[in-house]
C-alpha cells in the first residue's frame, strides 16, 4: 500500500503553483472587490493547457484522471486566490463531462475543442429555485419542434453566467406525471448562450466576488437538435456520472482553500510580536492551529482515496461524501482560526483572511448540504431507512 503522490503530482503541482505565483493578493483582493471574472488567470491556465486535463488527447486534453484535477484544483485553491481561483476553472473540470461521456464525435470536436483552449467558458443550469437538491423536481421544460427544442424555465446559482458563452442545460422533455420513475423524462443539452435571449442576472453574495453567480431566466429558447446530449430522456443519469467527480474537485479544493488560510495564520503568528514573543509560542495558538492541520491533511486522504477509486471505476459514494463533508468542515474551521489568530486584523482585508472566510462558509453548502451527505451515508453506508 503506498500512500504518497508520485513524481508526477508532484510536478503537477510544481507547475501549477508557478503560474498561481503569478497572482498575489493584490490582484484577487481588486477582483474580489469590483466582481470582474479573472480573465488573464483563465488565460494562463488555458495557455499551459490545464483547462484540458481531464479531457480526451486526441482533443487537445492531457487525458489524466480525476485524481489528477484534484490535485490541480487542491494547488490552484492553496494559492492567493482562494476559492475564486478555483472556480474560474472549475466548471471545465465537471460541467462537460457528460459531453465526453456521452458526447458523439462531432459535439466532442465542436465542444471540447474550445474549453479546452479557453476560447469558449460554460455554465451549468440544474438547479432551480423551487427544486434545490430535489433535482427530479425541476420544471425547466424543452418541447420538441421542427430541428431542435423549445425551452423555457428558470435557473439559479449559475456560475459564471455572465461571461459564459455555453451553458448545460437539464430540463424535462416528458412531465414528471407522465414518467415510471422521477428520474426519467429529463434531457441534457449543452448549446449556446445567447445573453439577446436568456437574462442572467447576477445575485449579489457574501464571498468568491470574482466569479459571478445568477438567476438565469429562459423563456421560449431555441436549442437545436445537434445540442442534445445523449438519447432524450436520459439526463438525470448523465449527471449523475458527475456527481462523485464534483464533490471529489470541490473537496480537494475545499482542502486548499483551509490550507492557504492556516499558512498565513501560521506566517503571522511567528511574525507577530506581543508582550516580547512571538504569539505562535502561546499554546492558546499553536494547538488549535495544530489541530486544523491535521484535520486538514486527514480529509486530503479521504478525497485522494475517493479519486483514486473513481479512476479505478470502483464505487466511490461514500469516499466522495465523506470526503467533502469533512473538506469543507476542515476548511471553514481553518479559515475561521486564520482570522482568529490575525486578532482584530483578521477582520482586515490587509491580511487577506477575512476573503478566504467568507468563502470557506459556501463549501459547507455547496453542491451538497452536510444534512444530505449524511442522509446518504446512512442509508446506503450504514443501512439506516431513508429519512426524505
Amino acid at each position: 500500500m503506498q500512500i504518497e503522490l508520485s513524481d508526477d503530482h508532484k510536478a503537477i503541482q510544481d507547475n501549477v503553483k508557478r503560474i498561481c505565483d503569478g497572482f498575489g493578493d493584490e490582484y484577487w483582493s481588486n477582483l474580489d472587490q469590483t466582481g470582474e471574472f479573472p480573465h488573464e488567470f483563465h488565460k494562463a491556465l488555458a495557455e499551459a493547457g490545464w483547462l484540458g486535463i481531464t479531457m480526451p488527447e486526441e482533443l487537445g486534453g492531457a487525458g489524466l484522471g480525476v485524481t489528477e484535477a484534484a490535485i490541480m484544483m487542491n494547488t490552484i485553491t492553496s494559492g492567493a486566490g482562494g476559492y475564486s481561483a478555483a472556480s474560474t476553472v472549475h466548471m471545465n473540470l465537471f460541467g462537460p463531462h457528460a459531453v465526453v461521456v456521452f458526447g458523439n464525435p462531432e459535439q466532442k470536436e465542436r465542444m471540447l475543442k474550445p474549453l479546452i483552449a479557453g476560447t469558449d467558458k460554460a455554465c451549468f443550469g440544474v438547479t432551480e429555485p423551487d427544486a434545490g437538491l430535489d433535482t427530479t423536481s425541476i420544471k425547466t421544460f424543452a418541447t420538441k419542434v421542427d430541428g431542435g427544442y423549445r425551452i423555457t424555465g428558470r435557473k439559479i446559482w449559475t456560475s459564471t453566467g455572465q461571461v459564459a458563452n455555453k451553458i448545460v442545460i437539464l430540463a424535462r422533455t416528458t412531465p414528471k406525471e407522465e414518467c415510471k420513475k422521477p428520474t426519467d423524462g429529463m434531457s441534457f443539452f449543452y448549446t449556446d448562450l445567447d445573453h439577446d435571449q436568456i437574462e442572467v442576472r447576477r445575485i449579489p453574495k457574501m464571498g468568491r466576488n470574482a466569479v459571478d453567480s445568477n438567476a438565469t431566466f429562459i423563456d421560449d429558447y431555441f436549442v437545436p437538435d445537434e445540442d442534445l446530449i445523449g438519447e432524450e430522456g436520459k439526463g438525470f443519469h448523465y449527471i449523475l456520472h458527475s456527481l462523485n467527480p464534483e464533490r471529489i474537485l470541490v473537496a480537494a479544493e475545499a482542502i486548499g482553500l483551509g490550507k492557504g488560510a492556516l499558512e498565513r495564520a501560521a506566517q503571522y503568528a511567528n511574525e507577530r510580536h506581543v508582550f516580547g514573543r512571538p504569539i505562535g509560542m502561546n499554546q492558546g495558538i499553536q494547538h488549535p492551529l495544530a489541530e486544523n492541520w491535521m484535520y486538514l491533511e486527514s480529509a486530503f486522504w479521504m478525497v485522494m482515496r475517493a479519486a483514486y477509486l473513481y479512476d479505478a471505476g470502483k464505487s466511490c459514494g461514500a469516499e466522495a461524501n465523506s470526503g467533502k463533508f469533512l473538506a469543507a468542515r476542515a476548511a471553514f474551521e481553518a479559515c475561521t482560526r486564520a482570522v482568529m489568530s490575525h486578532g482584530g486584523m483578521g477582520y482586515s482585508r490587509e491580511y487577506q483572511v477575512e476573503r478566504l472566510f467568507r468563502e470557506s462558509i459556501l463549501l459547507r453548502i455547496a453542491p451538497v448540504t452536510e444534512q444530505m451527505i449524511c442522509n446518504f451515508i446512512g442509508e446506503k453506508v450504514l443501512g439506516l431507512p431513508k429519512s426524505y
